[in-house]
């Protein structure tokens, strides 16, 4: 019996930690406001050739449908606002859409996400009234197809669904929303589905530029903002946000709903007002949002999680209103040609010096203190090679540099590797205090140690090292939330 109890409580905690280590995953919106745009086939090869996995839509259009089939990628569909009536007045037309727009090119085209409704905070009080009866009208439908667990049905939001959001942990929802938000969330806790939101740190910072710093919007500070609540530091504007997301529901009990960005992004132009929308700029922001997300940082409330992220978009938009950023979001001109590069495993090689937020090396090295101990040498060693994505198989046996076999000098080449792909800043060498830097290049024989000189860096997929303190200090840095992630799941390790 107690062995039975101990294979069930281990069963048990093994479903906990692979929950918790789901992970995160890295889509892109797809929009069609546009003229001259390629036909639907040729935009999923593109979004085949860039190796993405999972696409929003905006509608339910047949030949988008047609055009994902078998092709594996995870479709995310949606119902325009402007049908919000005909959804909420009748289950009868979410059976008949669901019977001639989704069931007959599903499981074909793999459908997992249906978004009834966008942005009502937005839209007229009429509209946002709609939502909720729409979303159980559609879920009701699913069920009746025995769909209803493979497909997820929420709405989308815009940050406006919050009355307060700094400092983050005072996060707090619009209370004049509360007649369609509280029986979303109770509808959302239900069904297990993920309460959307679309961040863009971009309008933060254009709107109020003396208080958010560019390199803060940009996931590039080199210090942080605390919050003065939970003394949680926040090197970026991006979790900052998700945060007061995160408190909002949390001061609403509704601990348990995940969350979902389904839209951020960059604009590569804009206005002459809109000086920060630029090609590096967007580049810079797209590129460290996907490594700070495929890493499962998470963010300071919630360190390790998953969160599913979208980028917008996949092609600029000719036709939308508004300021000159509003038609430049896109990663790729209508003609299927890069606005400028990112690559989605977050691996790609981006030139630092575009941006003109990063410093090269110019001449200088990372390598481990001489003051280190063999334990925190070992532990910055292990992060290196691992979370930190360096290659270090030069430092294996029978490699140029494994001799001397020592922790100091595999330490050095490590650091030095991480050092130079992240643009050789301080930061990118402090290892939680056991990495130096220097001017004296420390290649010998046929160990060469890497040097970006300014020019260009291979950006993997972290966004930091870890820390010399226990995860249980965050007031050391923002490195605890990395190191709380490798921590945690160790812990349970023990336990078995």
């Amino acid at each position: 019996m107690a062995r039975g109890f101990s294979i069930i409580f281990a069963a048990s905690v093994l479903l906990v930690i692979l929950g918790i280590c789901r992970a995160s995953r890295v889509g892109i919106c797809y929009g069609r406001n546009a003229d001259d745009l390629p036909t639907p086939e040729k935009a999923v090869q593109l979004i085949q050739m860039h190796n993405i996995k999972y696409v929003r839509i905006y509608d339910s259009n047949i030949q988008v449908l047609k055009a994902f089939a078998n092709t594996g990628i995870e479709l995310m569909i949606g119902i325009p606002n402007s049908d919000l009536l005909a959804f909420s007045q009748f289950e009868s037309n979410a059976n008949t859409w669901l019977k001639n727009s989704i069931l007959p090119y599903y499981p074909a085209t793999k459908i997992t996400y249906i978004t009834v409704g966008a942005e009502l905070t937005e839209a007229p009080n009429t509209t946002a009234a709609l939502v909720v009866p729409a979303m159980q009208n559609v879920f009701t439908a699913l069920k009746k197809a025995g769909l209803h667990r493979r497909i997820k049905v929420s709405s989308t939001h815009s940050l406006g669904v919050l009355s307060r959001s700094f400092p983050p942990s005072a996060g707090a929802f619009n209370s004049s929303h509360a007649s369609f938000l509280k029986p979303m969330l109770e509808f959302l806790a239900e069904n297990q589905s993920p309460f959307m939101i679309d961040l863009y740190p971009y309008y933060a910072y254009r709107d109020s530029s003396t208080n958010v710093s560019l390199d803060y919007a940009l996931f590039e500070a080199s210090s942080e903002v605390i919050d003065p609540n939970t003394g949680l530091l926040y090197t970026n504007m991006f979790d900052a946000q998700l945060d007061a997301i995160n408190y909002a529901l949390m001061a609403l009990n509704f601990k348990t709903v995940n969350i979902m960005v389904t839209e951020t992004g960059w604009p590569s132009k804009g206005s002459p007002k809109e000086t920060a929308a630029t090609p590096d700029n967007a580049q810079t922001y797209n590129t460290n949002l996907i490594r700070h997300v495929i890493n499962n940082t998470g963010t300071p409330a919630k360190p390790g999680g998953a969160v599913d992220v979208y980028v917008f978009s996949l092609f600029n938009e000719n036709r939308k209103p508004g300021l000159e950023s509003e038609r430049n979001w896109g990663l790729f001109f209508p003609d299927q040609t890069s606005v400028y590069n990112l690559d989605f495993t977050g691996k790609g090689v981006v030139d630092m010096t575009a941006g003109g937020n990063n410093t090269g090396s110019n001449g200088t090295w990372c390598i481990a203190s001489s003051s280190a101990s063999e334990a925190e040498l070992q532990n910055a060693l292990s992060w290196a090679c691992g979370s930190g994505n360096v290659d270090c198989s030069a430092i294996q046996p029978s490699q140029p540099c494994f001799e001397p076999d020592n922790f100091a000098s595999h330490a050095s080449f490590a650091f030095n590797s991480y050092y130079q792909q992240n643009g050789a800043t301080d930061i990118a060498c402090t290892f939680g205090g056991v990495g130096v830097r220097t001017n004296k290049n420390p290649s010998y024989d046929n160990c060469l140690y890497a040097t970006t000189g300014g020019k260009k860096a291979i950006v993997n997929n972290t966004t930091v090292g870890p820390s010399k303190s226990s995860s249980s200090s965050p007031q050391r840095g923002y490195w605890w939330t990395q190191h709380l992630l490798v921590a945690f799941p160790l812990f349970f390790l023990v336990l078995f």
